[in-house]
């Protein structure tokens, strides 16, 4: 059974067994979040969102359309996700430029990730860190913008 904290504001999506849904989160109608996730206070997640299974979310972060979160993804606080490649107010793109965040990565607090970004499988983004190119499998990256500084070996 999941748990959804009656200060969340909820709209009709998909929502796995044993998610966590904590005080002032707010869900777009048609998101899908799996099973075993932790969505921390303070989150948005829109409409044309999927976050796999056993993500963890830590607040004050927004997923915005188009993004895709494979399992067992963790995203630190105030993660700064984008779609819109070149934002003006009240125009929007015909389609926005989704990221997606594959198996295991981990994004630290307060990185940006520009939009059409994958973060490969394992990667690990470091806190702050500006990412405007694609992450691969296993890398960590660092800074502004972020760059490659290691590999994990296992």
């Amino acid at each position: 059974m999941s748990f959804i904290h009656p200060l969340a504001d909820v709209a009709e999506c998909s929502i796995g067994e044993g998610t966590k849904i904590w005080q002032f989160v707010v869900i777009l109608k048609g998101a899908t979040i799996g099973q075993d996730c932790n969505i921390c206070a303070q989150t948005l997640i829109e409409g044309d969102v999927i976050v796999g299974n056993r993500v963890t979310v830590k607040s004050g972060v927004q997923l915005w359309d188009g993004t895709r979160v494979e399992d067992d993804v963790f995203i630190g606080p105030n993660a700064t996700f984008t779609n819109d490649t070149y934002p003006r107010s009240k125009h929007y793109p015909e389609t926005f430029s989704g990221i997606r965040i594959c198996q295991s990565a981990s994004i630290g607090a307060n990185a940006t990730i520009l939009p059409g970004i994958t973060i490969g499988r394992a990667a690990m983004v470091g806190a702050g860190a500006v990412v405007t190119q694609d992450v691969p499998p296993k890398a960590v990256v660092a800074g502004n913008p972020a760059r490659i500084i290691r590999y994990f070996e296992e």
